[in-house]
């Protein structure tokens, strides 16, 4: 029997610390009750636990890959036997086959699907304001991050539930924002490159490469998947303006739900067009501005005015889409949401595309110059690293 802190046996390669022993097993029609050392009792389903096994034939050893396909047994599999061994694994004989399948303790209790785990898993963002923001901004320091994998984690971390994060004390040399992403992952390349450097130009492509105002907004609203995080690293900054405005989409959407319920369903189920167009390229995407998943939890703010095309849904949602819509604008000019940053020589805020929407204040280049650069990198990198990174 192998150890119980033999991670081969699980399905991933992620270690499940053992916190809590089974110490009994009850079988039902079609699922089983385990009854832990803490009084928690779990369902498994028969189907659910089949579905799971571990064994090198069910699942491949090197990837850990599933190869079994849950149609190859019978519906109404069940246990021929079931019972905690001595090495507090949950062991079953099915019935179909007599197949064999063991199931450590800690991916055991970690998968447990009552509601009571449903929900302590349920991940919550740490929402903000300005109040909120201005007291609790997650600073890092670059060097810790280039580093140490630690400092690393942490600030991954807090770039997740914040969805905003300050990295101070970057090298001001052009490109050295890669060195920091790249502590992520790889960098998602768009039409405006790999890294986009914004700055006034005469042949401007986008109203960020001027010195105009910039209002709230998500960054490629027009794309299927808009970029996860934005960075945006400060080589200069001598002009007089070019203030950045950050705002919660979050916390815009709590709010809307909470006092505004008719608005939150017109902008989380009614779709608008948007559009970002040149000479050379054309990028059209219809979503709604609020995305739910299916907890009605909101996942992902979509917004941005100047690349927004006609609405263009039916009559009748024509006005509260509309009403709900300026609802939405308005509150993100309200100052207590807005948080207001300028960026200095050497800082590189990071955050949530997703969520955060972001401005700029107009500058003034007569008295002096301003150089940021930026680049994107997918949410789902974020996450991927810090799960690898999480594996002690």
């Amino acid at each position: 029997m192998q150890s119980l802190d033999n991670s081969l046996e699980i399905a991933s390669f992620t270690p499940y610390h053992i916190k809590q022993l089974p110490i009994d097993v009850s079988l039902n029609d079609a699922s089983l009750t385990i009854t832990w050392d803490d009084d928690h009792k779990s369902e498994f389903h028969y189907l659910w636990l089949r579905d799971n096994c571990h064994c090198s034939e069910c699942i491949a050893q090197l990837t850990r890959e599933q190869m079994f396909e849950i149609c190859d047994v019978p519906l109404d599999i069940k246990p021929a036997e079931a019972y905690i061994s001595d090495e507090h694994r949950l062991v079953i004989t099915w019935d179909h086959q007599a197949h064999i399948s063991h199931f450590h303790p800690g991916w055991l209790r970690s998968h447990c699907y009552s509601q009571a785990s449903l929900d302590a898993k349920q991940w919550q963002p740490k929402i903000w304001d300005k109040a909120r923001i201005q007291a609790e901004l997650p600073k890092h320091q670059a060097n810790d991050i280039l580093q140490d994998d630690p400092s690393l984690l942490n600030w991954l971390k807090e770039l997740r539930d914040y969805g905003l994060t300050l990295v101070e004390h970057v090298s001001t040399e052009p490109n050295s924002l890669v060195d920091v992403a790249n502590r992520i992952s790889f960098i998602r390349e768009t039409n405006f490159g790999t890294i986009f450097n914004v700055q006034a130009k005469a042949d401007a492509n986008s109203a960020a490469y001027t010195d105009l105002r910039l209002p709230l907004h998500t960054d490629l609203p027009t794309r299927e998947l808009q970029p996860g995080l934005q960075f945006l690293h400060c080589l200069v900054n001598d002009a007089a303006g070019g203030e950045s405005i950050l705002v919660d989409g979050f916390k815009i959407a709590q709010h809307m739900k909470e006092h505004y319920p008719d608005d939150f369903h017109s902008l989380s189920t009614f779709p608008m067009s948007f559009y970002n167009k040149d000479k050379h390229s054309d990028y059209r995407f219809r979503g709604t501005a609020i995305v739910t998943d299916s907890n009605h939890e909101v996942v992902e703010v979509r917004l941005a005015n100047f690349l927004r095309g006609p609405i263009d849904v039916p009559a009748h949602q024509t006005v509260p889409l509309y009403q709900a819509y300026r609802r939405f604008i308005a509150l993100t000019r309200d100052p207590q949401f807005q948080f207001f940053y300028r960026l200095n020589a050497g800082d590189l805020i990071v955050f949530d595309n997703r969520r955060v929407l972001h401005a700029r204040n107009a500058f003034n280049l007569e008295k002096g110059y301003r150089h940021l650069q930026g680049c994107y990198v997918d949410r789902d990198e974020l996450l991927s690293r810090i799960r690898v990174l999480e594996r002690v």
